[in-house]
């Protein structure tokens, strides 16, 4: 049974990153950088959204009609998540008790320079970030029994909640080819932090134990409680930014700029997928038992290849009028070649456990338009749409997590403030979206968990 504590830690950890993936809006990428491009529907391969162009398309600085510009801004991320027992009808809903997970708040730094032909730029811009709180008291915290799953466990006070953060600082630089052609490039450093609360039923380990998930020298232990409820891990910080596990790694983007006509526009996009380090840090396993009670267990969690995948972003604009601007961008993600297996690995001076765990994630097909108008000298007033597909199965979920968005809609202002300043706001409605989990691997009882978000961005852009 120790065997069962640790492989279903390693579970517990593995599964939440794959949740982590699926509740960052779109998987691992905010829709839209930058308020310019967020207010028309996340759009940016093909214009120019002022320095946040270095996280899409860097080709695009070059567009710039300044010298240079600073921006100053954030992202506030709000959301409505929840998890429903289809087996009881019980209902847990996402709240904000503690440690840190939301309302979040995330930097957007940036500034970009032009000399003779070139544009070079650098930031610091959050790529994904969210969580959930579910408590202590929920059917999530509730130990399962054999095959009845979480309706006939006992509570065991123990906590269910999550966060993710993803930050990317690029470095970037466009050359002008000539006075239709543009290239450019970015190296991006990038940190991953993850904090995890999620108790594991028997009946989940029970599964992974039978289909061979699992390997290490623990596995010797398995047995040895009397009464196995389940199994829970904590990896987590109760800090603004620091987390339970995390590291660095980098990767990196090119881009192509290309104006068709005088007034079209052509953009063409390819980030390469990460290249991490394992995340790491100190965590704690409970193997909960009906009969000796809690049993916590220190060591150390590591989570192998948690690499954001690759992304391919084409786009057209087209200035319509000297004030009305439209643009339209089709975006792929390559979640097959990033998301195959979760490896995830827990060792103690009592031994070590190693978890590999398939996914088999599809690949994501995203499309967006957007437009922006010049209602004055100073306002201009944008909107846009998103929608993508669903690269997840339902079985590949936790029930702690819910379903990856798939449509969104976008607003968004800017009011020039002065000649050389400018600020900038953009609101986005991710709608609903849900999915079943009714894996063994994942799930002690089948659950349904839904997802919606309410998200701003605010920012202040000087020129120079």
């Amino acid at each position: 049974m120790r065997f069962k504590i640790f492989n279903k830690c390693i579970i517990g950890l593995v599964l939440y990153v794959i949740s982590c993936y699926a509740v960052a809006t779109e998987g691992l990428f905010l829709e839209g950088f930058g308020a310019i491009s967020r207010g028309m529907g996340g759009t940016a391969a093909s214009h120019y959204v002022g320095p946040a162009s270095m996280m899409v398309n860097p080709a695009t600085m070059g567009l710039s009609d300044t010298t240079g510009e600073v921006l100053l801004g954030f992202d506030l991320i709000t959301t409505d998540i929840s998890a429903t027992n289809l087996g009881t009808g019980e209902k847990v809903s996402s709240s904000t008790h503690s440690h840190n997970r939301g309302p979040y708040v995330a930097p957007q730094i940036a500034f970009t320079s032009k000399v003779s032909n070139w544009t070079f730029g650098a930031g610091m811009f959050a790529q994904a970030g969210v969580g959930v709180e579910y408590g202590e008291s929920s059917f999530l915290s509730r130990g399962d029994i054999g095959e009845t799953g979480y309706a006939a466990g006992a509570d065991t006070g123990l906590e269910n909640a999550s966060r993710l953060f993803i930050l990317d600082i690029p470095l970037a630089a466009s050359f002008k080819v000539n006075d239709d052609l543009s290239v450019g490039a970015t190296l991006d450093a990038k940190w991953t932090g993850l904090n995890l609360d999620y108790l594991f039923g028997s009946k989940q380990l029970g599964s992974l134990i039978g289909d061979g998930r699992a390997s290490g020298s623990l596995l010797g232990l398995v047995g040895t409680l009397p009464d196995p409820r389940g199994v829970h891990i904590s990896v987590s910080k109760n800090k603004e930014v620091s987390s339970g596990v995390d590291g660095w790694g980098y990767s990196g983007r090119l881009g192509m700029a290309y104006k068709v006509t005088p007034k079209t526009n052509l953009g063409i996009s390819y980030m390469f997928k990460s290249k991490m380090n394992d995340l790491k840090g100190n965590g704690t396993v409970t193997a909960v038992d009906g009969i000796v009670g809690n049993i916590p267990i220190e060591g150390q969690v590591r989570v192998l290849d948690f690499n954001s995948p690759a992304k391919l972003d084409v786009g057209v604009s087209h200035q319509f009028t000297d004030k009305f601007l439209v643009a339209l961008d089709l975006s792929r993600v390559f979640w097959k070649d990033a998301l195959k297996d979760i490896k995830v690995g827990f060792a103690s001076d009592a031994g070590d456990v190693d978890l590999k765990l398939p996914q088999n994630a599809k690949d994501q097909t995203i499309v967006a338009i957007g437009a922006s108008y010049a209602a004055t000298q100073n306002l201009t007033l944008r909107a846009g749409y998103r929608q993508a597909t669903q690269p997840f199965n339902d079985e590949g979920l936790l029930a702690l997590i819910p379903a990856v968005l798939k449509r969104h809609a976008t607003l968004g202002i800017s009011y020039q403030v002065s000649k050389s300043g400018r600020f900038d706001a953009a609101y986005s409605r991710a709608f609903e979206h849900s999915m079943t989990n009714q894996s063994d691997f994942n799930t002690s009882s089948a659950v349904r968990s839904s997802i919606a978000q309410d998200n701003f961005v605010f920012g202040y852009t000087h020129s120079f």
